[in-house]
C-alpha cells in the first residue's frame, strides 16, 4: 500500500486522513499469469495500480493476429482509461504476463474520491496524463529499422524483458520471433 501512497504523492500534497481514505477506498487483488485485468467486449470498471509484475495491453488486428500496444509494470497504472471514462466497450485486453499483485479502485471509488479530496482531480488527472503518456511514448516508431525499435525497448523497458515470453516482444516490436532471436545474437 505504501508504494502506492508514494506514487500519488508525486503528483500533489495529502493529508494523513486523506491517504486513510484512499486506503479504505481500494482492495488488493492477485493477478495469476494468464489472467485478464480488463477484457475486450466488456466495459472496463476499475483503475489498478502494479505493486509487483507486469501486465501487456493488446488487442487482435484484423488478420486475427494478437498485437502487444504496451507493457505495465510496477509502480505505474494499469487502465483501459478512454473507456472506463467514457463508459465504453473496450476494443483491447490488459492481461497478466506474469503472476501479478494489485491495488485496485473501483471506478466509483477512483471518482468518488473527488467528493472527498479536495485536490484529487488534479492529482488523478496528472496520474492519467502521465499513464497515457507513457502509454503513446513507448510504442515502437514504425520507421525505425527492427534493431532500433529493439534498442528502444530495452531503453524503454529494462525490467520487463527478462520477465515476458518473446513472442509478446517480437508482437510489439512488430517483428516474428526469429527475427528478434536474430537482432539479439547481433546486438549481445
Amino acid at each position: 500500500m505504501d508504494s502506492l501512497i508514494d506514487y500519488i504523492l508525486r503528483f500533489g500534497h495529502l493529508n494523513t486522513s486523506e491517504i486513510a481514505l484512499i486506503k479504505a477506498s481500494v482492495t488488493q487483488i492477485e493477478l495469476k499469469k494468464g489472467v485478464y485485468f480488463s477484457e475486450a467486449g466488456a466495459i472496463p470498471r476499475q483503475v489498478g495500480f502494479v505493486v509487483q509484475g507486469v501486465l501487456r495491453g493488446w488487442y487482435y488486428n484484423q488478420d486475427g493476429e494478437d498485437i502487444t500496444r504496451c507493457f505495465i509494470a510496477e509502480n505505474s497504472l494499469a487502465a483501459d482509461y478512454l473507456n472506463l471514462e467514457s463508459h465504453q466497450i473496450s476494443t483491447e485486453y490488459i492481461q497478466a504476463c506474469t503472476d501479478c499483485k494489485l491495488i485496485v479502485f473501483s471506478k466509483a471509488q477512483w471518482e468518488g474520491l473527488s467528493h472527498s479530496i479536495a485536490g484529487w482531480d488534479i492529482i488523478k488527472n496528472k496520474m492519467v496524463q502521465l499513464c497515457m503518456y507513457q502509454k503513446s511514448r513507448k510504442g515502437p516508431v514504425v520507421s525505425q529499422d527492427a534493431s532500433s525499435r529493439y534498442l528502444e525497448f530495452l531503453k524503454n523497458y529494462p525490467e520487463v524483458m527478462l520477465r515476458v515470453p518473446l513472442r509478446y516482444i517480437a508482437s510489439y516490436l512488430g517483428v516474428t520471433q526469429q527475427s528478434l532471436s536474430r537482432i539479439r545474437k547481433n546486438i549481445s
